[in-house]
């Protein structure tokens, strides 16, 4: 198994790519931290990943404040002693047309989507030194790379998390601290699934994707796992792009 003896934490793992993720990481041995806003979410990817013979806890998390962050990684100590992968995956992406869009929706936007990774970094980064080695993963999005129609925040803050992942991947590469992110595409989740349930958005979003099908959780979670394993050591500052060859055209 590619995580056997490893402990993750992954924030937003209530569903969705976190959930995929989290449910992959246990079943490549990982004893997982599922960490997560909604209580309902968190504890039934907890119950899936126990009923599959894995090992994992909930906490309940808001990413975006400091002291919820900081409980997080205590009680992942606590309860497994160390902490060998962050995936910082939490996201919102509130949508609106600049002149529309709330002041209180840009400020959420960026303090779950950029704050939240800053807090996870700053908070994990400590515990990986003393242990001489961690690996950091991050959800960016090919919406931080290219723009995307009516999502400014979203776009704002997934570019900061590119390049906070190429900044801190500098300070950590001689802690043995590997720092790299994944661009999802389109992919088929809660976070896409009012857009996507419009046949015509749907249809736009095939139509920009050259591969012959939109992205699933698990597509997304496979990268994650490649990035947490040791597979992956000389591999740092890098965002992995997933995205069925969207930014290739």
């Amino acid at each position: 198994m590619r995580l056997e003896g490893k402990v993750a934490i992954i924030t937003g793992a209530g569903s969705g790519i976190g959930k995929a993720s989290a449910k992959l990481f246990a079943k490549e041995g990982a004893k997982v931290v599922v960490a997560d806003w909604s209580e309902e979410g968190g504890r039934q990817t907890v119950e899936e990943i126990k009923s599959a013979g894995g090992e994992a806890i909930f906490i309940k998390t808001d990413v975006s404040k400091a002291a919820d962050i900081d409980a997080m990684v205590l009680k992942c100590l606590e309860a497994f002693g160390k902490l060998d992968i962050l995936y910082n995956n939490a996201g919102v992406a509130p949508m609106g047309k600049i002149e529309n869009f709330s002041e209180a929706d840009w400020q959420k936007v960026i303090d779950v989507d950029l704050k939240g990774v800053f807090l996870g970094c700053k908070r994990a980064i400590p515990e990986m030194e003393k242990q001489g080695r961690g690996k950091i993963i991050s959800t960016a999005s090919i919406a931080g790379m290219v723009g995307f129609d009516a999502i400014s925040g979203y776009c704002a803050a997934k570019g900061g998390v590119v390049n906070l992942t190429r900044e801190l991947a500098l300070e950590c590469a001689p802690k043995k601290i590997n720092v790299n992110a994944i661009a999802p595409g389109i992919i088929e989740t809660n976070m896409t699934k009012d857009i996507l349930a419009d046949p015509k958005q749907k249809e736009g979003m095939q139509a920009g994707t050259p591969y012959p099908r939109l992205g699933k959780p698990e597509d997304i979670a496979y990268a994650a796992l490649y990035l947490a394993s040791e597979e992956s050591d000389f591999v740092t500052g890098h965002t992995l792009v997933v995205d069925g060859g969207w930014i290739a055209k």
